[in-house]
């Protein structure tokens, strides 16, 4: 290639590194999901962390080398993209890794060579960087490939050491960076010039390990680890002024903007940057959906629900009034589906959700942004700069406005967000629904990180050996490792090898005892962390020394209810897929001893039939008696006869496939029942919806059945005890009671509306003239808001031209406030629903409605009174 670089496509500079370092023997590896092995992180955030595993010395790798382009997602930084020229959500690493292998000198050899002779860069325009005592790869780039010391710049450890944590593998960086302007001369360089250079390569050269006291000392096998920014490489080799106007990007811009009806290039820069966000983050929700991440309001579903409002948001700045999300997704899958066939794929169920969230987040997004605009105009009339954490917590909470929306527009009007009180806010609300996952204890995961390069993963034995003989490698008390501990004692054992079935894949780990002289460890539960089984469990008898042989046995019974449960879940998928649609897909499970539950995507839910045809045909499956057929296959030989990859699950060369012919054929590496007759019978409890397109079934088999018919036997025989019924009469006496109880509320209500005209006609006399107008306002106690309401319109009606405002307080911790205005007070320039809203406010709380009639809450009823005052004393300036 020549010294001049020419232009490049995105997937051209791709193939080309790749096909340039499988040339030089590193094995082509597909990228990782954005669901990460590492629990630590929510996402996918840099090009190493596949290999993480390998770097820390938990995982022998399958190559020596290896080469990949990684996609991945950082939203650390959200509020710079667009607004730089090269900050990203999402974005794509080309690496080049060694394991053990070669090192320092051959990675800048290889960097030098790709970058000048592959890319054809000009030596004239690029800049290295080292660490600032690494003399060795100075002399490298100096000596050997003849960088003149002037465009070698020594960093410090912020800038160019790696580190993995506070302790662990680490190691010194060198950048290449390119000078878009060489003409400025070598003298007073300054990389951090974003308008002169760009950092496209980094080499990590991970050559020592830290102890806890910062001792750095060399490791046994040094690696490397480098990154090149794909869209950066694009920037320069396509010659373009930013990442987005590069071909990886733009097309997406340019949908976009035809949508909206604008020119990207002749719009002003606040146009242009809504376009840019747009760009961006429809890459990052398209990859995210085709990885099997759902929009949520916890970890990284929360990640995707906030960029796809975003998405839409930006939408509406430039003009876009309508859905147009699956339009410009269309887009990024088209740009991505040759590296990435997974996209298009998966383009139904991408579609799809963004329509589902899109649709959703409109139907809101209009009363909020209208809500937001008077809080904004409020709070600068005030003459204040922040808005408040109780504002910001009512658009989040009613609205569905992120807080980090919220600052967005905030800081558009030269405003901030009082955080803290939105937090507190937060806190006052009921606990959310934790994540569906669990995640290992991070004390013992760092632990096991020093650990790692002393003791060898464990060999699992549990799928054909309940028990086993063991070494005892590594003894754990609250993270910290022990060379012995006594009885009474929570511990965390690590052994050679072990029969027990460790969490994974929805399936609880195993429970069962480890035992040797004198000694007795309850195990409670198993965790897997990289290659290494954590056995969780307390000492209850006898001294447990690291070094000691033992036995390690499961416990057989529930055992086997875990696999009774784990195989029924293969077969209610396959049945789902039979009756309901076969395009449904596993959005998560769990399977312990008790039950399972199964959570897939269909947008409805099913009906009554069609679960009874479920569960009859697992049944049937189960009373045919197939024989399972447990293989270990290359994946694409697995894929290739049809097997179904299980929810958030990685697999590497060769996987596991459980095959129950003609029924089911999935990639599992759960226990399972070794023919469908053992689970016996199988139960489902119940089916609902759990999240926007998600649905939930969960079901009993196996030994757990009869644990469930003898609950619901003991709360049929109580039901018929206390109505004195048998229990064939019980839907019949329910449905009766039912009926008693609805005639009863019906005539409560009409009694509290009675009541409340009756407290409210009272109020008739206490009517005051202000200007052509009368107003009413007054607190009746314990009125319910409906009840509230319909007091306030007989009130209007009766006093004709006026205002009626009331408030109550119906419970502890509400209170409920009805304004009623009429229409000549509505010609003064008054709205029932903005007062009520604002007075609300002094209640903690919010609200709004019509012109005409318009109701609010709020939580503090000690602030009642002074809220209605605040109302008359408003009410008579403006009508007075």
């Amino acid at each position: 290639m020549s010294s001049n670089p020419q232009y490049l496509s995105g997937n051209e500079i791709r193939n080309i590194f790749l096909d340039f370092f499988a040339q030089r023997n590193h094995q082509i590896l597909p990228s990782a999901s954005l669901v990460p092995e590492d629990p630590t992180v929510l996402l996918t955030i840099a090009g190493m962390l596949p290999f993480k595993p390998i770097f820390l010395g938990q995982r022998t790798p399958e190559f020596k080398r290896a080469t990949t382009s990684q996609k991945c997602i950082r939203t650390n930084d959200i509020e710079n993209v667009g607004r730089t020229k090269r900050h990203h959500t999402f974005f794509e690493m080309l690496g080049n890794f060694s394991f053990g292998d070669y090192f320092k000198e051959q990675a800048i050899a290889w960097g030098w060579e790709i970058s000048t002779q592959v890319f054809g860069f000009s030596p004239q325009n690029l800049v290295v960087s080292v660490f600032e005592d690494d003399d060795e790869a100075f002399g490298i780039w100096r000596d050997q490939i003849g960088v003149p010391i002037a465009r070698i710049k020594r960093l410090g450890e912020d800038d160019n050491f790696w580190v993995s944590g506070p302790t662990g593998p680490c190691g010194p960086c060198s950048e290449i960076y390119y000078d878009f302007h060489p003409e400025r001369g070598d003298e007073n360089i300054d990389l951090e010039d974003d308008s002169r250079f760009i950092e496209f390569y980094n080499l990590v050269f991970m050559q020592y390990n830290r102890d806890a006291s910062g001792n750095l000392t060399p490791l046994q096998n040094k690696n490397i680890d480098t990154g090149m920014g794909l869209e950066r490489m694009a920037q320069i080799l396509q010659k373009v002024p930013n990442n987005y106007e590069t071909d990886l990007i733009f097309p997406i811009i340019q949908t976009a903007a035809q949508i909206a009806g604008v020119d990207y290039h002749k719009s002003d820069e606040k146009t242009k940057t809504s376009l840019k966000v747009i760009g961006d983050h429809v890459r990052s929700v398209v990859h995210m959906i085709a990885d099997e991440i759902r929009a949520s309001n916890v970890g990284r579903g929360y990640v995707l629900r906030r960029l796809i409002r975003r998405v839409v948001r930006h939408g509406r700045l430039i003009g876009i009034s309508g859905e147009f999300t699956t339009q410009v997704a269309e887009t990024a899958i088209a740009l991505s589906e040759s590296a990435y066939p997974n996209v298009r794929q998966r383009e139904a169920a991408i579609k799809a959700e963004l329509q589902r969230e899109e649709s959703n987040f409109l139907r809101t997004l209009d009363r909020g942004e209208k809500l937001l605009e008077e809080i904004i105009q409020e709070v600068k009339q005030q003459g204040k700069t922040e808005i408040s954490g109780e504002s910001a917590f009512t658009l989040y909470d009613t609205y569905g406005f992120p807080l980090e929306l919220t600052q967005e527009v905030a800081e558009e009007n030269h405003l901030t967000v009082d955080e803290a009180g939105f937090n507190i806010e937060m806190q006052k609300q009921v606990e959310r629904a934790k994540a569906a996952h669990e995640t290992i204890d991070l004390t013992v995961q760092g632990s096991l990180d020093k650990l790692a390069e002393h003791i060898q993963a464990t060999e699992f034995l549990g799928y054909t050996q309940p028990a086993t003989t063991a070494k005892v490698e590594a003894i754990l008390v609250e993270g910290v490792s022990q060379e012995e501990v006594e009885a009474g004692t929570e511990v965390q054992i690590l052994l050679d090898k072990t029969p027990f079935y460790a969490e994974s894949g929805g399936q609880i780990g195993d429970r069962g005892y480890i035992s040797g002289d004198g000694i007795v460890v309850r195990v409670e539960d198993m965790k897997k962390e990289s290659d290494f089984f954590v056995h969780f469990g307390r000492i209850e008898r006898g001294t447990l020394r690291v070094g000691d042989n033992v036995t390690a046995q499961i416990d057989p019974a529930c055992r086997r209810r875990a696999q009774a449960n784990h195989t029924a879940t293969h077969l209610l998928q396959a049945a789902l897929k039979k009756i309901v649609d076969d395009g449904i897909s596993q959005a998560g499970s769990l399977v312990s001893f008790d039950r399972l539950r199964f959570d897939f995507n269909c947008p409805r839910a099913l009906t009554a039939e069609e679960v009874q045809q479920i569960e009859e045909q697992v049944n049937a499956w189960i009373a045919e008696a197939h024989a399972a057929k447990v293989e270990v296959l290359p994946i694409a030989e697995a894929k290739a006869r049809g097997a179904v990859a299980m929810f958030g699950e990685k697999y590497g060369e060769e996987v596991r496939v459980i095959d129950f012919p003609t029924v089911s054929m999935e990639l599992c590496g759960g226990t399972h029942v070794s023919n469908t007759a053992e689970i016996g019978v199988f139960k489902i409890i119940s089916e609902a919806g759990v999240a926007s397109g998600v649905r939930r079934i969960e079901a009993v088999s196996g030994p757990a059945i009869l644990d469930y018919l003898n609950l619901r036997d003991k709360v049929v025989k109580d039901l018929s005890d206390r109505f004195k019924v048998k229990p064939e009469e019980l839907p019949d006496r329910i449905t009766s009671l039912q009926s008693e109880l609805r005639n009863s509320q019906k005539e409560l209500e009409a009694l509290k509306v009675q009541l409340a005209i009756a407290k409210s006609d009272s109020l008739l006399q206490t009517a005051q003239t202000v200007g052509d107008s009368k107003i009413i306002v007054a607190q009746l106690e314990d009125v319910d808001p409906e009840s509230l309401k319909t007091a306030a319109e007989r009130l209007l009606q009766k006093i004709g031209n006026g205002a009626v405002v009331l408030g109550s307080v119906p419970e502890e911790g509400k209170v409920s406030i009805v304004a009623a205005f009429s229409s000549e007070v509505n010609k003064k320039g008054l709205q029932a629903g903005k007062f009520v809203g604002a007075i609300a406010k002094i209640c903690g709380g919010g609200g709004g409605g019509r012109p005409n009639l318009a109701q609010a809450g709020g939580r503090d009823a000690s602030k009642l009174p002074e809220a209605l005052e605040q109302a008359k004393s408003e009410l008579k300036s403006a009508l007075g």
